[in-house]
């Protein structure tokens, strides 16, 4: 999917128009894909740059744009996909395909959608999986005091 949304850009086509251009359609979940972040660039865009902390989308390298569009998408539109794996995914293919600093700049993208599209996928820790002891026998609704506590 990243390289057809890439060669649309550098061809100047809709993603759909270059769908369209293909030998063999596309089918299943690519073609879900395509057909979603073709009628939706414009929004995806704007919400990747109300994140993206002073970056335009247009000053962005064109890999990053593709990678960003297409975890955009499933972040709004395809809740079955988690978002780790979402985000996993995006860094990993901006690391093999863009800049050096690219993994790390949509990681950072990505992480602010899906706190902002996703809120109920956040990580909790869990204190039991933790090798910590927590009987620390201080007022729960007292958190300065936890933490001096922690901290100490």
């Amino acid at each position: 999917m990243l390289g057809l949304l890439y060669e649309a850009e550098s061809k100047d086509m809709s993603v759909a128009d270059l769908v369209a251009s293909l030998p063999l359609p596309l089918s299943g979940y690519g073609a879900q894909l395509a057909a979603g972040i073709g009628a939706d660039v414009a929004r995806l865009d704007a919400m990747i740059e109300a994140v993206s902390h002073r970056w335009r989308v247009s000053r962005m390298p064109a890999v990053d744009r593709a990678v960003l569009r297409m975890a955009t998408f499933e972040l709004a539109h395809r809740t079955d996909v988690p978002a780790g794996a979402v985000i996993s995914e995006a860094v990993d293919l901006a690391a093999e395909y863009s800049t050096d600093s690219s993994s790390r700049f949509v990681n950072g993208v990505l992480a602010r959608l899906a706190s902002e599209l996703r809120p109920d996928e956040t990580t909790a820790i869990d204190a039991d999986d933790l090798d910590l002891d927590l009987d620390l026998d201080l007022p729960v609704d007292d958190a300065d005091e936890v933490r001096s506590h922690l901290d100490g």
